[in-house]
């Protein structure tokens, strides 16, 4: 089972690495706050929060290349949703087409949407990719329960990110005992097939559920996560905030500027 999908480089050195996860959170939440509340049309703006993460990507040691790919896999969703506002949106023509009987119209409003849409999506991917790439997903919860975050929420993140390989180990088994028995036939045949899969993966799923809760109220868990690691503040931490707040208010500035 793999377990390093999310958090795959936290076990690398650096001084991002080093810091105390619940640092992390807060900057990641205020970068993606202050990106959110930056104007579309401020170009220079969004490059430069493009610049404050990747100069913390590198700082990270983490390969740029990973780090890319994986936030490139929100943007055909991104483009699934707002791909029409383009055409949808009111203002200045910035061009008109034909498609088969109908014509249409792109403006320029619209497309200062969906460029708005796209870059804030990918920049806050970019934060929350550095954050769970730095931070192992154990200290991920644990500085997330420490800042109020409610235990069930924690838990169920928790349980999810622990048993969902496990469900993907038995989705694999199945399919190839499924594979091994000729799957084939009419097309009736072979969703009658897949529906008796989800039936029962969602039945063997049910009773592993029950079998880990006995288990641990055999081994006297009471809702506590209790870990051999103890977060801490340091010089560091205070430090690295305050460093990165000012950039956000200068960038913010530069964003009110232009």
């Amino acid at each position: 089972m793999k377990h390093a999908f999310i958090d795959k480089y936290s076990d690398l050195d650096s001084s991002i690495h080093r810091l105390d996860p619940r640092t992390r959170i807060l900057t990641t939440l205020a970068f993606v706050l202050a990106v959110m509340a930056t104007p579309p049309g401020a170009w220079l703006a969004f490059v430069l929060y493009a610049g404050l993460m990747l100069g913390l990507i590198l700082l990270a040691k983490l390969p740029l290349l990973y780090v890319l790919k994986r936030s490139a896999v929100i943007l055909p969703f991104v483009l699934m949703i707002a791909i029409f506002i383009p055409f949808l949106g009111h203002g200045e023509v910035a061009g008109s087409y034909n498609v088969w009987l109908w014509r249409v119209s792109v403006t320029h409003e619209g497309l200062l949407i969906l460029w708005n849409v796209a870059a804030k999506s990918w920049l806050s991917a970019l934060a929350l990719i550095l954050l769970s790439s730095t931070t192992r997903f154990s200290d991920l919860l644990q500085g997330l329960e420490r800042l109020g975050v409610p235990k069930v929420m924690v838990m169920i993140l928790a349980f999810m990110y622990r048993y969902i390989f496990v469900l993907v180990d038995e989705v694999m088994r199945m399919q190839r005992a499924r594979d091994s028995r000729n799957f084939g036939g009419r097309q009736f045949w072979q969703i009658r097939t897949v529906g008796n899969m989800i039936g029962t993966l969602f039945i063997r799923s049910y009773e592993r559920a029950e079998r880990v809760y006995g288990a641990m109220v055999a081994r006297g868990f009471d809702g506590q996560v209790r870990t051999l690691s103890q977060l801490r503040f340091r010089r560091a931490d205070l430090g690295f905030g305050m460093a990165f707040s000012v950039a956000l208010l200068a960038i913010g500035l530069v964003a009110v500027i232009s």
